[in-house]
């Protein structure tokens, strides 16, 4: 059995190696035309921002509805940097940093909106963070620094399939330890019973804080990675539409499940590729299938479920969810 356990790490890692490759290669080699390759970026930041919902929505088991907001203060905090700040000779170099600031600057606004929404029970995380998200919008549409309404444009095209393919991986990476340690079943606990949670010595306010925190940087990285996608952003990009897709993909794929955050990111862009054709009629697609997602499987394609390799060994050749 001991011998087992080296090859299956070095299979991992030897995946991991693979697809920064290939994400690499691909596009540079011709093999994908631009076409396809801005659809695989697309669906990989949607799985940045799934599986950072999920934490909340999933695990933990509360209900936010206002991610998006965290995506916009991501998203201009990392377009200042690169266009503002940085020389656009060091920007390419700068570019995770530049991330990790818009990822910050998202969890440093999640604080202001965790603190007084933890000290509350029931759906009042809903209402603030819906709040939220209607406040980000109308700030950045009476900012006239940063473009108002029109937009903020001027940023260069820094994301590319290996930056994306890269920080799936990272994100997916951190989510599964995050999951599967004590913190983790902390959040199950709390998302099964807060109140036996809290007799069992959980500190459940805490937990719910750092879930949040982090759920909001992963959401800020996602709309650094958007921003320097389309080069340019504007308010109607983050409102309460883009939450609700970000709902859609959660509950499509199946909460508290990393398999099924990466598979309703995947069926949700793919979707809504496909109904291109239709339109504006395309946006019905995603509130009208949170509805019947609610009314016929509530859980989701892998709710609770999980896939066993994502799921980590503990001691030699046993594996427990």
């Amino acid at each position: 059995m001991a011998a087992v356990m080296p090859q299956r790490r070095y299979l991992t890692w030897g995946s991991i190696t693979l697809l920064l490759a290939l994400s690499w290669v691909l596009p540079e080699s011709g093999l994908l035309n631009p076409y396809v390759v801005q659809i695989l970026m697309y669906v990989g930041i949607n799985m940045i921002l799934t599986l950072a919902l999920n934490l909340v929505n999933g695990y933990m088991g509360e209900f936010s509805v206002g991610h998006a907001g965290f995506m916009a203060v991501g998203a201009y905090m990392s377009s200042i940097l690169t266009v503002w700040v940085i020389p656009p000779a060091l920007s390419f170099w700068a570019f995770p940093a530049v991330l990790v600031a818009g990822g910050l600057a998202a969890a440093a606004t999640g604080l202001v909106v965790a603190f007084p929404s933890f000290r509350t029970r029931g759906d009042y995380l809903a209402i603030v963070t819906l709040a939220f998200n209607m406040i980000v919008k109308s700030v950045l549409e009476n900012l006239e620094i940063l473009g108002g309404p029109r937009g903020f444009l001027g940023m260069p095209r820094l994301t590319s399939l290996p930056w994306v393919t890269a920080w799936v991986l990272l994100t997916l990476y951190l989510c599964r330890n995050l999951v599967y340690s004590n913190f983790g079943r902390g959040l199950m606990a709390i998302r099964e019973d807060e109140v036996a949670a809290n007799l069992t010595s959980v500190d459940t306010r805490k937990i719910k804080m750092y879930a949040f925190l982090i759920s909001a940087f992963f959401t800020g990285v996602a709309g650094g990675l958007f921003a320097h996608l389309l080069q340019f952003i504007n308010p109607r990009s983050f409102s309460i539409l883009k939450s609700t897709d970000m709902l859609v993909m959660v509950y499509l794929g199946g909460i508290g499940s990393l398999t099924g955050s990466l598979l309703g990111a995947t069926i949700f862009t793919l979707l809504l590729e496909l109904l291109r054709p239709l339109g504006l009629w395309r946006w019905v697609v995603g509130p009208l299938l949170l509805v019947l997602l609610m009314i016929f499987r509530p859980r989701g394609i892998m709710g609770l479920k999980e896939s066993k390799w994502f799921i980590p060994r503990f001691g030699a050749g046993s594996r427990r969810s």
